[in-house]
Protein backbone atom coordinates (compact mmCIF):
# COMPACT_ATOMS: atom_id res chain seq x y z
CA UNK A 1 0.00 0.00 0.00
CA UNK A 2 3.11 2.38 0.91
CA UNK A 3 4.28 1.59 -2.55
CA UNK A 4 1.29 2.97 -4.53
CA UNK A 5 0.60 5.98 -2.64
CA UNK A 6 3.10 8.11 -4.07
CA UNK A 7 2.68 6.90 -7.63
CA UNK A 8 -1.10 7.50 -6.98
CA UNK A 9 -0.37 10.86 -6.25
CA UNK A 10 2.16 11.63 -8.52
CA UNK A 11 -0.51 11.01 -10.76
CA UNK A 12 -3.05 13.10 -9.34
CA UNK A 13 -0.71 16.06 -9.88
CA UNK A 14 0.47 15.72 -13.04
CA UNK A 15 -3.41 15.38 -14.45
CA UNK A 16 -3.78 18.93 -12.02
CA UNK A 17 -0.91 20.13 -13.44
CA UNK A 18 -2.50 19.38 -17.04
CA UNK A 19 -3.27 22.47 -19.51
CA UNK A 20 -7.02 22.56 -20.40
CA UNK A 21 -5.64 22.31 -23.67
CA UNK A 22 -4.04 19.33 -23.07
CA UNK A 23 -7.18 18.01 -21.09
CA UNK A 24 -9.24 18.46 -24.24
CA UNK A 25 -6.67 16.52 -26.93
CA UNK A 26 -6.16 13.52 -23.91
CA UNK A 27 -10.33 12.82 -24.55
CA UNK A 28 -11.25 10.01 -26.48
CA UNK A 29 -13.56 10.72 -30.09
CA UNK A 30 -16.64 10.27 -28.16
CA UNK A 31 -15.95 12.60 -24.48
CA UNK A 32 -17.87 15.24 -25.35
CA UNK A 33 -15.15 17.18 -22.88
CA UNK A 34 -12.95 17.17 -25.98
CA UNK A 35 -13.87 20.57 -27.31
CA UNK A 36 -11.27 23.09 -26.97
CA UNK A 37 -13.11 26.33 -28.01
CA UNK A 38 -16.48 27.66 -28.19
CA UNK A 39 -18.50 29.69 -30.76
CA UNK A 40 -21.40 31.48 -30.26
CA UNK A 41 -23.40 32.94 -33.01
CA UNK A 42 -26.60 35.37 -32.58
CA UNK A 43 -29.01 36.24 -35.17
CA UNK A 44 -31.23 39.10 -33.69
CA UNK A 45 -34.81 38.38 -34.56
CA UNK A 46 -34.64 35.77 -36.80
CA UNK A 47 -37.87 33.67 -37.01
CA UNK A 48 -37.60 29.69 -37.62
CA UNK A 49 -39.63 29.86 -40.52
CA UNK A 50 -37.37 31.95 -42.92
CA UNK A 51 -34.53 29.27 -42.81
CA UNK A 52 -34.00 26.66 -45.09
CA UNK A 53 -32.84 24.12 -42.76
CA UNK A 54 -36.40 24.54 -41.15
CA UNK A 55 -38.34 24.09 -44.35
CA UNK A 56 -38.61 27.02 -45.97
CA UNK A 57 -38.41 26.36 -49.97
CA UNK A 58 -37.80 30.20 -51.09
CA UNK A 59 -34.82 31.90 -48.46
CA UNK A 60 -31.05 31.11 -49.17
CA UNK A 61 -29.34 29.75 -46.35
CA UNK A 62 -26.82 27.36 -47.54
CA UNK A 63 -24.21 28.23 -44.93
CA UNK A 64 -26.63 27.63 -41.80
CA UNK A 65 -28.15 24.62 -43.79
CA UNK A 66 -24.59 22.97 -43.67
CA UNK A 67 -24.12 24.15 -40.51
CA UNK A 68 -27.47 22.07 -39.47
CA UNK A 69 -26.36 19.11 -41.95
CA UNK A 70 -23.20 18.57 -40.39
CA UNK A 71 -24.77 18.85 -36.73
CA UNK A 72 -28.01 19.11 -34.94
CA UNK A 73 -30.96 20.88 -35.26
CA UNK A 74 -34.18 21.12 -32.45
CA UNK A 75 -37.02 21.62 -34.13
CA UNK A 76 -38.64 22.70 -30.31
CA UNK A 77 -36.54 25.39 -29.05
CA UNK A 78 -37.77 28.60 -27.07
CA UNK A 79 -36.71 31.73 -25.97
CA UNK A 80 -36.94 33.13 -22.08
CA UNK A 81 -38.27 36.28 -23.04
CA UNK A 82 -39.13 37.41 -26.62
CA UNK A 83 -37.00 40.91 -26.25
CA UNK A 84 -33.59 41.30 -26.82
CA UNK A 85 -31.28 42.57 -24.16
CA UNK A 86 -33.47 40.16 -21.56
CA UNK A 87 -33.17 37.03 -24.00
CA UNK A 88 -29.18 37.42 -24.60
CA UNK A 89 -28.31 38.17 -20.82
CA UNK A 90 -30.61 34.75 -20.01
CA UNK A 91 -28.26 33.00 -22.66
CA UNK A 92 -25.06 34.52 -21.59
CA UNK A 93 -25.71 33.44 -17.62
CA UNK A 94 -28.21 30.56 -18.15
CA UNK A 95 -30.98 32.53 -15.49
CA UNK A 96 -34.71 33.12 -16.45
CA UNK A 97 -34.87 37.15 -16.94
CA UNK A 98 -36.25 37.55 -13.83
CA UNK A 99 -33.48 36.55 -12.09
CA UNK A 100 -30.55 37.61 -14.63
CA UNK A 101 -31.67 41.44 -13.65
CA UNK A 102 -32.66 42.13 -16.92
CA UNK A 103 -36.21 41.85 -17.55
CA UNK A 104 -36.54 45.23 -19.72
CA UNK A 105 -34.92 46.78 -22.98
CA UNK A 106 -33.17 49.00 -21.30
CA UNK A 107 -31.98 48.04 -18.83
CA UNK A 108 -28.15 47.54 -17.59
CA UNK A 109 -26.39 43.63 -17.15
CA UNK A 110 -25.96 43.84 -13.85
CA UNK A 111 -22.21 43.53 -12.77
CA UNK A 112 -22.71 41.04 -9.97
CA UNK A 113 -24.19 38.63 -12.53
CA UNK A 114 -21.63 35.79 -13.76
CA UNK A 115 -21.73 35.87 -17.71
CA UNK A 116 -19.89 32.90 -19.58
CA UNK A 117 -16.95 34.82 -19.64
CA UNK A 118 -16.75 35.74 -16.32
CA UNK A 119 -16.94 31.83 -15.79
CA UNK A 120 -14.10 31.06 -18.42
CA UNK A 121 -11.81 33.80 -18.63
CA UNK A 122 -10.03 33.19 -15.52
CA UNK A 123 -9.67 29.49 -16.70
CA UNK A 124 -7.55 30.46 -19.46
CA UNK A 125 -9.52 31.07 -21.92
CA UNK A 126 -9.36 34.02 -24.89
CA UNK A 127 -12.69 35.47 -25.01
CA UNK A 128 -14.20 38.58 -26.96
CA UNK A 129 -17.57 39.27 -27.67
CA UNK A 130 -18.41 41.39 -31.10
CA UNK A 131 -21.16 42.59 -32.54
CA UNK A 132 -24.93 43.31 -30.47
CA UNK A 133 -24.45 42.91 -26.93
CA UNK A 134 -27.44 44.57 -25.35
CA UNK A 135 -25.15 45.26 -21.85
CA UNK A 136 -26.40 48.45 -22.24
CA UNK A 137 -23.73 49.43 -20.08
CA UNK A 138 -19.74 50.29 -21.06
CA UNK A 139 -18.67 46.92 -19.13
CA UNK A 140 -17.21 43.96 -20.77
CA UNK A 141 -18.61 41.60 -18.25
CA UNK A 142 -15.38 39.06 -18.23
CA UNK A 143 -15.00 39.48 -21.92
CA UNK A 144 -11.22 40.38 -22.44
CA UNK A 145 -12.08 42.27 -26.05
CA UNK A 146 -15.71 43.89 -26.83
CA UNK A 147 -15.86 45.02 -30.38
CA UNK A 148 -19.64 46.78 -31.20
CA UNK A 149 -21.45 49.58 -33.33
CA UNK A 150 -18.88 52.37 -32.69
CA UNK A 151 -16.11 50.31 -33.69
CA UNK A 152 -17.49 49.75 -36.84
CA UNK A 153 -18.33 53.52 -37.21
CA UNK A 154 -15.08 54.12 -36.17
CA UNK A 155 -13.35 52.15 -38.75
CA UNK A 156 -16.20 54.06 -41.67
CA UNK A 157 -14.97 57.17 -40.57
CA UNK A 158 -11.10 56.06 -41.02
CA UNK A 159 -11.80 54.27 -44.44
CA UNK A 160 -14.53 55.76 -46.49
CA UNK A 161 -16.42 53.56 -48.38
CA UNK A 162 -17.11 53.90 -51.78
CA UNK A 163 -19.92 56.32 -53.02
CA UNK A 164 -22.68 54.29 -54.81
CA UNK A 165 -24.38 55.15 -58.56
CA UNK A 166 -26.46 58.41 -58.04
CA UNK A 167 -29.09 55.76 -59.56
CA UNK A 168 -29.03 53.44 -56.62
CA UNK A 169 -31.72 54.41 -54.22
CA UNK A 170 -31.04 53.36 -50.30
CA UNK A 171 -32.86 53.61 -47.49
CA UNK A 172 -33.57 56.04 -44.95
CA UNK A 173 -31.91 56.21 -41.59
CA UNK A 174 -34.14 54.15 -39.05
CA UNK A 175 -36.34 56.16 -37.06
CA UNK A 176 -39.16 53.68 -35.93
CA UNK A 177 -42.19 55.19 -35.17
CA UNK A 178 -41.12 57.99 -36.12
CA UNK A 179 -41.60 57.41 -39.59
CA UNK A 180 -44.44 55.33 -41.07
CA UNK A 181 -44.19 51.45 -40.52
CA UNK A 182 -43.82 50.84 -44.03
CA UNK A 183 -40.40 53.17 -44.53
CA UNK A 184 -38.76 52.06 -40.81
CA UNK A 185 -39.55 48.38 -42.32
CA UNK A 186 -38.15 48.84 -45.14
CA UNK A 187 -41.34 48.09 -47.56
CA UNK A 188 -39.69 49.55 -50.67
CA UNK A 189 -36.59 46.69 -49.79
CA UNK A 190 -33.77 49.32 -50.10
CA UNK A 191 -30.65 48.18 -49.37
CA UNK A 192 -27.83 50.22 -47.26
CA UNK A 193 -25.38 52.92 -48.68
CA UNK A 194 -22.89 50.44 -48.51
CA UNK A 195 -21.31 47.45 -50.65
CA UNK A 196 -21.17 44.35 -48.94
CA UNK A 197 -17.22 44.87 -48.31
CA UNK A 198 -17.77 47.99 -45.91
CA UNK A 199 -21.45 46.73 -44.38
CA UNK A 200 -21.66 46.35 -40.90
CA UNK A 201 -22.20 42.22 -40.79
CA UNK A 202 -19.46 41.86 -42.81
CA UNK A 203 -17.31 43.43 -40.40
CA UNK A 204 -18.04 41.58 -37.80
CA UNK A 205 -17.64 38.94 -39.49
CA UNK A 206 -13.75 39.99 -40.45
CA UNK A 207 -13.34 40.62 -36.47
CA UNK A 208 -14.48 37.57 -35.42
CA UNK A 209 -12.49 35.94 -38.25
CA UNK A 210 -9.09 37.86 -36.45
CA UNK A 211 -9.89 36.76 -33.35
CA UNK A 212 -10.31 33.22 -34.45
CA UNK A 213 -6.70 33.18 -36.22
CA UNK A 214 -5.12 34.95 -33.57
CA UNK A 215 -6.37 32.14 -30.80
CA UNK A 216 -6.22 29.21 -32.76
CA UNK A 217 -3.68 27.87 -30.66
CA UNK A 218 -5.20 29.01 -27.29
CA UNK A 219 -8.89 27.90 -25.96
CA UNK A 220 -11.00 30.38 -26.79
CA UNK A 221 -14.50 31.51 -26.23
CA UNK A 222 -16.17 33.63 -29.08
CA UNK A 223 -19.93 35.58 -28.77
CA UNK A 224 -20.86 37.12 -32.04
CA UNK A 225 -24.06 38.89 -32.14
CA UNK A 226 -24.87 40.07 -36.17
CA UNK A 227 -27.17 43.00 -36.09
CA UNK A 228 -29.38 40.90 -39.34
CA UNK A 229 -32.44 40.29 -39.74
CA UNK A 230 -33.81 42.98 -37.17
CA UNK A 231 -35.39 46.05 -38.64
CA UNK A 232 -34.69 47.86 -41.00
CA UNK A 233 -33.63 44.13 -42.22
CA UNK A 234 -30.14 45.20 -43.39
CA UNK A 235 -28.52 44.04 -46.55
CA UNK A 236 -25.89 45.68 -48.78
CA UNK A 237 -25.88 47.05 -52.02
CA UNK A 238 -25.17 44.01 -54.14
CA UNK A 239 -28.37 42.39 -52.21
CA UNK A 240 -30.78 44.25 -53.42
CA UNK A 241 -33.73 42.78 -55.43
CA UNK A 242 -32.82 39.41 -54.82
CA UNK A 243 -36.15 38.37 -53.83
CA UNK A 244 -39.09 39.33 -55.67
CA UNK A 245 -41.67 41.24 -53.38
CA UNK A 246 -44.99 39.39 -55.01
CA UNK A 247 -43.64 35.67 -54.22
CA UNK A 248 -43.42 36.26 -50.71
CA UNK A 249 -45.68 34.15 -48.16
CA UNK A 250 -48.12 36.10 -46.63
CA UNK A 251 -49.80 34.80 -43.29
CA UNK A 252 -53.73 35.32 -42.48
CA UNK A 253 -53.96 35.56 -39.25
CA UNK A 254 -57.50 34.42 -37.20
CA UNK A 255 -59.93 36.69 -36.10
CA UNK A 256 -58.85 36.58 -32.38
CA UNK A 257 -55.77 38.09 -33.36
CA UNK A 258 -57.52 41.50 -34.40
CA UNK A 259 -57.86 42.71 -30.69
CA UNK A 260 -53.73 42.32 -30.19
CA UNK A 261 -52.95 44.02 -33.43
CA UNK A 262 -50.65 47.63 -32.75
CA UNK A 263 -52.49 50.49 -34.35
CA UNK A 264 -48.72 51.14 -36.05
CA UNK A 265 -49.50 48.28 -38.24
CA UNK A 266 -52.75 48.81 -38.93
CA UNK A 267 -52.23 50.94 -42.27
CA UNK A 268 -49.86 48.77 -44.14
CA UNK A 269 -51.31 47.40 -47.39
CA UNK A 270 -50.85 43.80 -48.31
CA UNK A 271 -48.15 45.19 -50.83
CA UNK A 272 -46.68 46.87 -48.22
CA UNK A 273 -46.19 43.54 -45.89
CA UNK A 274 -44.81 41.37 -48.55
CA UNK A 275 -42.41 44.45 -49.06
CA UNK A 276 -41.55 43.85 -45.55
CA UNK A 277 -41.19 40.27 -45.84
CA UNK A 278 -38.76 40.48 -48.68
CA UNK A 279 -36.42 42.87 -47.31
CA UNK A 280 -36.20 40.18 -44.06
CA UNK A 281 -35.36 37.44 -46.28
CA UNK A 282 -32.73 39.37 -47.72
CA UNK A 283 -31.12 40.44 -44.61
CA UNK A 284 -31.40 36.57 -43.72
CA UNK A 285 -29.58 35.71 -46.69
CA UNK A 286 -27.28 38.16 -45.92
CA UNK A 287 -26.82 37.13 -42.13
CA UNK A 288 -26.63 33.32 -43.68
CA UNK A 289 -23.44 34.48 -45.88
CA UNK A 290 -21.45 36.09 -42.74
CA UNK A 291 -22.04 32.99 -40.73
CA UNK A 292 -20.41 31.06 -43.69
CA UNK A 293 -17.47 33.46 -43.36
CA UNK A 294 -16.94 32.38 -39.53
CA UNK A 295 -17.67 28.63 -39.74
CA UNK A 296 -15.18 28.82 -43.40
CA UNK A 297 -12.54 30.24 -40.90
CA UNK A 298 -12.61 27.70 -38.03
CA UNK A 299 -11.94 25.27 -41.25
CA UNK A 300 -9.20 26.90 -42.26
CA UNK A 301 -7.37 27.04 -38.85
CA UNK A 302 -8.27 23.30 -38.66
CA UNK A 303 -10.42 24.06 -35.21
CA UNK A 304 -13.19 22.61 -36.83
CA UNK A 305 -13.40 19.25 -34.86
CA UNK A 306 -12.53 20.86 -31.66
CA UNK A 307 -14.92 23.23 -31.78
CA UNK A 308 -18.37 23.43 -30.63
CA UNK A 309 -20.41 25.83 -33.03
CA UNK A 310 -23.71 27.22 -31.43
CA UNK A 311 -26.14 29.29 -34.01
CA UNK A 312 -29.35 30.71 -32.11
CA UNK A 313 -32.14 33.76 -33.24
CA UNK A 314 -32.27 36.12 -30.38
CA UNK A 315 -36.04 35.04 -30.11
CA UNK A 316 -38.51 34.45 -33.48
CA UNK A 317 -40.29 37.18 -35.67
CA UNK A 318 -43.82 38.21 -36.51
CA UNK A 319 -44.33 37.85 -40.32
CA UNK A 320 -47.48 39.26 -40.15
CA UNK A 321 -48.73 36.08 -37.92
CA UNK A 322 -50.91 36.99 -36.23
CA UNK A 323 -51.22 40.23 -38.50
CA UNK A 324 -48.35 41.86 -36.80
CA UNK A 325 -44.51 42.50 -37.52
CA UNK A 326 -42.63 42.24 -34.40
CA UNK A 327 -41.88 40.32 -31.69
CA UNK A 328 -43.19 41.07 -27.50
CA UNK A 329 -45.80 37.92 -28.04
CA UNK A 330 -46.01 34.47 -26.94
CA UNK A 331 -46.96 33.06 -29.94
CA UNK A 332 -44.83 30.22 -31.66
CA UNK A 333 -43.25 32.44 -34.15
CA UNK A 334 -41.96 35.20 -31.67
CA UNK A 335 -40.92 32.71 -28.62
CA UNK A 336 -39.48 29.82 -30.68
CA UNK A 337 -36.39 30.48 -32.36
CA UNK A 338 -33.58 29.00 -34.37
CA UNK A 339 -30.79 26.79 -32.44
CA UNK A 340 -28.55 24.61 -34.31
CA UNK A 341 -25.28 23.02 -33.01
CA UNK A 342 -22.40 21.93 -35.06
CA UNK A 343 -19.35 20.01 -33.18
CA UNK A 344 -18.19 17.54 -35.60
CA UNK A 345 -17.81 13.59 -35.43
CA UNK A 346 -18.91 13.82 -31.86
CA UNK A 347 -21.97 15.07 -32.43
CA UNK A 348 -23.00 13.13 -35.49
CA UNK A 349 -24.57 15.09 -38.64
CA UNK A 350 -27.86 15.63 -39.92
CA UNK A 351 -29.73 15.24 -36.64
CA UNK A 352 -33.03 16.84 -35.60
CA UNK A 353 -34.03 17.10 -32.47
CA UNK A 354 -37.28 17.46 -31.19
CA UNK A 355 -37.58 17.46 -27.24
CA UNK A 356 -38.56 20.69 -25.90
CA UNK A 357 -35.73 22.97 -24.61
CA UNK A 358 -34.88 26.74 -23.17
CA UNK A 359 -32.23 29.01 -24.20
CA UNK A 360 -30.86 29.05 -20.51
CA UNK A 361 -30.02 25.50 -21.43
CA UNK A 362 -26.99 26.77 -23.62
CA UNK A 363 -25.05 28.23 -20.44
CA UNK A 364 -24.65 24.62 -18.93
CA UNK A 365 -24.60 22.86 -22.28
CA UNK A 366 -20.67 25.00 -23.26
CA UNK A 367 -19.79 24.51 -19.49
CA UNK A 368 -19.99 20.92 -19.83
CA UNK A 369 -18.99 20.66 -23.79
CA UNK A 370 -15.48 22.37 -22.65
CA UNK A 371 -15.15 19.95 -20.04
CA UNK A 372 -15.70 22.46 -16.95
CA UNK A 373 -17.11 22.20 -13.78
CA UNK A 374 -20.70 23.41 -13.45
CA UNK A 375 -21.41 26.07 -11.50
CA UNK A 376 -24.74 26.22 -8.90
CA UNK A 377 -27.44 28.43 -9.34
CA UNK A 378 -28.36 28.46 -12.69
CA UNK A 379 -32.00 27.75 -14.31
CA UNK A 380 -30.46 26.07 -17.55
CA UNK A 381 -29.92 21.92 -18.08
CA UNK A 382 -27.33 21.06 -20.16
CA UNK A 383 -28.01 19.29 -23.28
CA UNK A 384 -25.22 17.43 -23.59
CA UNK A 385 -27.21 14.41 -22.68
CA UNK A 386 -29.38 15.00 -26.01
CA UNK A 387 -26.43 15.81 -28.44
CA UNK A 388 -24.67 12.54 -27.36
CA UNK A 389 -27.88 10.15 -27.29
CA UNK A 390 -27.42 9.39 -24.19
CA UNK A 391 -30.84 10.39 -23.24
CA UNK A 392 -34.05 10.63 -25.18
CA UNK A 393 -35.81 13.04 -22.66
CA UNK A 394 -35.06 16.58 -21.80
CA UNK A 395 -38.19 19.35 -20.40
CA UNK A 396 -41.37 18.36 -20.02
CA UNK A 397 -42.61 22.05 -20.64
CA UNK A 398 -40.67 25.32 -21.07
CA UNK A 399 -40.97 29.02 -19.97
CA UNK A 400 -41.16 32.23 -21.40
CA UNK A 401 -41.91 35.79 -19.94
CA UNK A 402 -41.98 39.26 -21.38
CA UNK A 403 -42.36 41.56 -18.22
CA UNK A 404 -42.63 44.82 -20.11
CA UNK A 405 -46.20 43.87 -20.85
CA UNK A 406 -46.71 42.04 -17.53
CA UNK A 407 -46.68 38.53 -19.31
CA UNK A 408 -45.36 34.90 -19.01
CA UNK A 409 -46.05 31.67 -20.31
CA UNK A 410 -45.53 27.94 -19.95
CA UNK A 411 -45.42 25.39 -22.65
CA UNK A 412 -46.18 22.02 -22.97
CA UNK A 413 -45.43 19.30 -26.11
CA UNK A 414 -49.55 19.83 -26.22
CA UNK A 415 -50.59 23.06 -24.26
CA UNK A 416 -49.93 26.30 -24.29
CA UNK A 417 -50.70 28.27 -21.22
CA UNK A 418 -50.29 32.42 -21.01
CA UNK A 419 -51.26 34.99 -18.20
CA UNK A 420 -51.27 38.56 -18.36
CA UNK A 421 -51.88 41.20 -15.80
CA UNK A 422 -52.85 43.39 -19.01
CA UNK A 423 -52.26 46.32 -16.64
CA UNK A 424 -51.48 48.40 -19.52
CA UNK A 425 -52.62 48.52 -23.17
CA UNK A 426 -49.30 46.91 -25.40
CA UNK A 427 -46.07 48.62 -25.03
CA UNK A 428 -43.02 49.93 -26.47
CA UNK A 429 -44.88 51.35 -29.31
CA UNK A 430 -47.00 48.75 -29.96
CA UNK A 431 -50.09 49.66 -28.29
CA UNK A 432 -53.64 48.21 -30.01
CA UNK A 433 -55.72 51.56 -29.27
CA UNK A 434 -57.94 49.51 -27.04
CA UNK A 435 -56.16 50.43 -24.14
CA UNK A 436 -55.54 47.80 -21.02
CA UNK A 437 -57.13 44.49 -21.80
CA UNK A 438 -57.69 43.76 -17.52
CA UNK A 439 -55.99 39.84 -16.69
CA UNK A 440 -56.42 37.56 -19.21
CA UNK A 441 -55.48 33.84 -19.59
CA UNK A 442 -54.66 32.29 -22.88
CA UNK A 443 -54.91 28.89 -23.43
CA UNK A 444 -53.44 26.89 -26.72
CA UNK A 445 -54.18 22.88 -27.43
CA UNK A 446 -50.76 23.52 -29.35
CA UNK A 447 -51.11 19.97 -31.48
CA UNK A 448 -54.10 20.45 -32.85
CA UNK A 449 -54.04 23.99 -33.07
CA UNK A 450 -50.79 24.98 -34.06
CA UNK A 451 -51.46 28.50 -35.08
CA UNK A 452 -52.85 28.98 -32.12
CA UNK A 453 -56.53 30.38 -33.05
CA UNK A 454 -58.64 29.36 -30.49
CA UNK A 455 -58.25 30.47 -26.84
CA UNK A 456 -59.65 27.32 -24.79
CA UNK A 457 -59.27 29.31 -21.06
CA UNK A 458 -63.01 30.00 -21.07
CA UNK A 459 -63.85 26.47 -22.13
CA UNK A 460 -64.99 24.90 -19.30
CA UNK A 461 -63.86 21.04 -20.56
CA UNK A 462 -60.82 22.54 -20.03
CA UNK A 463 -60.15 24.33 -16.71
CA UNK A 464 -58.52 21.34 -15.27
CA UNK A 465 -55.66 21.68 -17.87
CA UNK A 466 -55.23 25.13 -17.27
CA UNK A 467 -55.12 24.98 -13.35
CA UNK A 468 -52.83 22.49 -14.10
CA UNK A 469 -50.48 24.45 -16.23
CA UNK A 470 -50.68 27.81 -13.50
CA UNK A 471 -49.36 25.17 -11.16
CA UNK A 472 -46.43 24.31 -13.23
CA UNK A 473 -45.65 28.05 -14.10
CA UNK A 474 -46.21 28.84 -10.32
CA UNK A 475 -43.75 26.46 -9.51
CA UNK A 476 -41.07 28.31 -11.70
CA UNK A 477 -41.60 31.51 -10.12
CA UNK A 478 -41.25 30.22 -6.67
CA UNK A 479 -38.04 28.66 -7.37
CA UNK A 480 -36.19 31.09 -9.71
CA UNK A 481 -37.60 34.72 -8.28
CA UNK A 482 -35.62 37.02 -6.48
CA UNK A 483 -38.58 38.30 -4.70
CA UNK A 484 -40.28 35.10 -4.09
CA UNK A 485 -40.12 35.25 -0.94
CA UNK A 486 -42.12 38.49 -0.49
CA UNK A 487 -44.77 37.18 -2.20
CA UNK A 488 -47.45 36.21 1.15
CA UNK A 489 -48.95 32.28 0.32
CA UNK A 490 -52.16 33.00 1.60
CA UNK A 491 -52.61 35.09 -2.10
CA UNK A 492 -54.40 33.47 -4.71
CA UNK A 493 -52.75 32.03 -7.65
CA UNK A 494 -53.56 34.72 -9.96
CA UNK A 495 -53.05 37.66 -7.21
CA UNK A 496 -49.42 35.88 -7.22
CA UNK A 497 -48.95 35.82 -11.29
CA UNK A 498 -49.52 39.74 -10.92
CA UNK A 499 -46.71 39.97 -8.15
CA UNK A 500 -44.41 38.04 -10.32
CA UNK A 501 -44.81 39.85 -13.70
CA UNK A 502 -44.13 42.68 -12.42
CA UNK A 503 -40.39 43.60 -13.83
CA UNK A 504 -37.67 43.04 -10.95
CA UNK A 505 -35.82 46.25 -11.81
CA UNK A 506 -38.58 48.02 -11.08
CA UNK A 507 -39.21 46.92 -7.60
CA UNK A 508 -35.77 47.43 -6.60
CA UNK A 509 -35.81 50.37 -8.02
CA UNK A 510 -38.78 51.28 -5.66
CA UNK A 511 -37.05 49.78 -2.71
CA UNK A 512 -34.26 51.76 -3.39
CA UNK A 513 -35.77 54.95 -3.33
CA UNK A 514 -37.87 54.34 -0.03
Amino acid sequence: MKIYIPILLIIIMVNACNSPQQKAENNTENNFERFRNVVFIIGDDHSTKVLGAYGNKIVKTPNLDEMAKNGVLFSHAYVNSPVCSPSRQSMITGKYPHASGVSLLSTPFPEEQISIADYLTPLGYKTAIIGKNHFNSSSNHGFENKIQKKDYLDFIKTNPPRKPADEIKSRPKWKPFKDPANIWLNADALPSTYYDEEDVGTFYAKKAIEFIQSNQNDRFCLWLGFEEPHSPFNFPIEYANKYNPENMPLPSGSQEDDRWIPEVFKDLTDEEKKGIISSYYTSVEYLDKNVGLVLNALEKAGLKESTLVIYVGDHGYLLNDHKRFEKHMMWEEAVKAPLIIQGGKALGEGKIQSELTEFVDLFPTIIEALGEKPLNNIHGKSLVPLLTEKTDKHRDYVFSEFLPDNKAMIRTNKWKYIFSTGKNDLGMGYATGFGPAGITHHLYNVEEDPKETTNLSNNPDYQEIMQELQVKLLGIFEKTHPLAGNVPASWSIEQKFVAYCEPPEESKSEETSK
